[in-house]
């Protein structure tokens, strides 16, 4: 699919990626297990330090060298002496923390195999882990898929502004004032005139004054630094903001709700929060109902500018004609890359889990595994050439998909 113009930041579709792959490491290590208790599961949070964990390690392999199971003993010694290892790669603690997976886990079939995995969550992870069990831990790793797009508040009313942000469950007061606005004058004649000019003007200097705030708060390096803005109040103060042509047209589009509030200040943006939680969770739905009713607009309208299916995908990425790319987050699919070195040609399969059960695809003689992975990285420098962007959708896409395609 090809298209321009896309309004979703190709910031957000990196961490869309990220989110993906780690959710890909969680299924693949939950499902790993091990005899006895030499899987090791260790997580050092930003600001640790790589010593203590080393000293850690070390009194951990005295006490595992009393291990009785001399079997046991040995695995757990190795896991130890695997992650030692990993953290010798290391100086000092990376900015968002360390992971490291390492431990014997049984295949399938029975066989036994080495895992060994370490790298820098893509956000911070302020845990704190370290476990031998015959099972690796990803608890802290799901913790960091929670929903983390961060919301703008702003409530007004007739005694001041507050603005603030909503980040899964942390809400955070950015700047608040106060404003002595005119009351509505009883009195009729020149003062009467004289009273409603004065109670406009100061109206106008307060809706103008939010605007600019807003600006200096929720905009950073010339973009939105929110993935939408709510505008709350007791009057139509709110609605005056959002029609005012003072109100920065990038914070605009950002906004998603109108909210009517019974008070001002901190009540007021807690009430806002609850009477928005509708519409600030169907956000990402949102994102990807317009993401895939793009797409289906360019296969009726019959551009030419879209294709389906990971070979016909594949041939378009390699030709550098692709500017987004939609991937399904559960899509399972393996690409292998097979030699025949008879010949020296080359042989790509793509596989499903199923299809990777039939070994009649490996038993060629003259015909060796080159390597197998999945082929659709953010990271792969041929997508990184072309400038592509890519989303991964989920479930719910997967089921417009089916729908629309059957």
């Amino acid at each position: 699919m090809s298209s321009t113009g896309y309004n979703l930041e190709e910031s957000s579709a990196d961490r869309n990626v990220e989110i993906w792959k780690i959710k890909k490491l969680i299924k693949s290590l939950e499902a790993a297990r091990g005899n006895g208790t030499s899987m090791i599961s260790l997580i050092i949070p930003p600001k640790d330090q790589i010593s203590r964990v080393s000293k850690m390690l070390a009194d951990e392999f005295g006490t595992a060298s009393n291990i009785k199971s001399r079997v046991n003993r040995l695995s757990v010694l190795g896991a130890i002496t695997s992650v030692q290892h990993r953290l010798k790669l290391y100086t000092k603690v990376p900015p968002n923390g360390l992971v490291i997976y390492c431990g014997t886990i049984v295949t399938e079939e029975g066989k036994e195999k080495k895992v060994n995995i370490d790298f820098e969550p893509f956000k911070p992870i302020n845990t704190s882990l370290y476990l031998c069990d015959n099972k690796f831990h990803t608890e802290a790793l799901s913790a960091l898929l929670a929903d983390d797009n961060k919301f703008g508040f702003i409530v007004m009313d007739g005694n001041g502004a507050l603005f603030g942000t909503l980040q899964g469950n942390t809400r955070e007061v950015l700047h608040k004032f106060t404003v002595d606005l005119p009351k509505k004058h009883g009195r009729g004649g020149q003062s009467a005139l004289r009273f409603a000019r004065l109670r406009m003007e100061k109206r106008h200097n307060y809706v103008r004054k939010v605007a600019e705030v807003a600006t200096q708060l929720f905009i950073t390096n010339d973009k939105p630094n929110i993935a939408g803005l709510i505008l709350a109040g007791s009057a139509d103060f709110k609605t005056e903001l959002s029609q005012s042509d003072m109100f920065d047209p990038r914070l605009q589009v950002k906004v998603l709700k109108l909210v009517d509030v019974s008070y001002g200040g901190e009540n007021g943006f807690n009430q806002a929060i609850e009477l928005s939680a509708e519409v600030l969770s169907n956000v990402k739905f949102i994102q990807e109902k317009k993401l895939i009713g793009r797409y289906f607009d360019e296969i009726s309208q019959d551009t030419g500018k879209y294709c389906f299916g990971v070979e016909d995908t594949l041939k378009a990425l390699e030709m550098g004609s692709v500017e987004i790319l939609i991937a399904w987050e559960n899509l399972d699919i393996v690409r292998y890359v097979l030699k025949n070195h008879a010949t020296d040609e080359e042989k790509v399969l793509h596989l499903t889990p199923e299809q990777e059960k039939d070994k009649t695809h490996f038993t060629d003689r003259e015909v060796q595994l080159l390597g197998n992975h999945l082929k659709i990285s953010r990271r792969d420098p041929s997508l990184l050439k072309v400038g592509v962007k890519v989303f991964y959708d989920t479930e719910w896409t997967s089921k417009v998909l089916r729908l629309q395609m059957v």
